[in-house]
């Protein structure tokens, strides 16, 4: 079966079939729409996080990630069209939810203290995990089904997710973490 990229996907010589295939294709562009709607939805989530945040650096770490965020939206659109599908997004359940908890700890949490930069940096590493476990299993996906222009572009997405979430340990770990610790009620 080619694909977009002109390159033969790799099924006949793994001796899978048209129908298990196209199974798998179907998966992964629901996969894709699932964090296509992630994306965008942490777009406009990020300015209530950063908005949130005392630390400058915290602040700006978010910031950088939603630029890469809307980043990601156009890089989708990109993986879309790379494997001949229209882009669109499916409500994805579990962004839904980690976007759902990360407002319930920042209204848990007392305005301009650490303990709500915690917090906050607890709901950005729980979404970046979701991330980087969706743009993993994507990227396989992609070199499975033979669309080797999806696998770069998804393979780029997700280095960015990693480095974001080893950026918001860092900033945890630099003195965030202990500040909290220290903080009075």
């Amino acid at each position: 079966m080619p694909t977009k990229n002109n390159k033969k996907a790799p099924a006949a010589a793994a001796g899978r079939t048209p129908e298990a295939e196209s199974a798998l294709k179907e998966l992964f562009v629901d996969e894709l729409k699932d964090i296509y709607w992630a994306e965008k939805h942490l777009a406009s989530a990020l300015p209530k996080m950063i908005k949130g945040a005392t630390s400058e650096d915290l602040k700006q770490t978010i910031t950088n990630h939603l630029e890469e965020t809307k980043n990601h939206v156009t890089r989708l659109e990109s993986i879309f069209a790379s494997v001949g599908e229209k882009a669109a997004a499916k409500k994805c359940l579990a962004m839904d939810g980690l976007l759902k908890e990360a407002t319930e700890l920042l209204s848990d949490t007392n305005k301009g203290t650490e303990v709500r930069d915690v917090a906050i940096i607890s709901a950005a590493q729980k979404v970046e995990h979701y991330e980087i476990a969706s743009y993993g299993t994507l990227r396989t996906l992609a070199g499975t089904l033979g669309f080797s222009e999806a696998q770069s572009l998804l393979d780029e997405t997700l280095a960015e997710e990693k480095n974001a979430d080893s950026l918001l340990t860092q900033v945890a770990e630099n003195y965030i973490n202990e500040a909290a610790a220290s903080e009075m009620e």
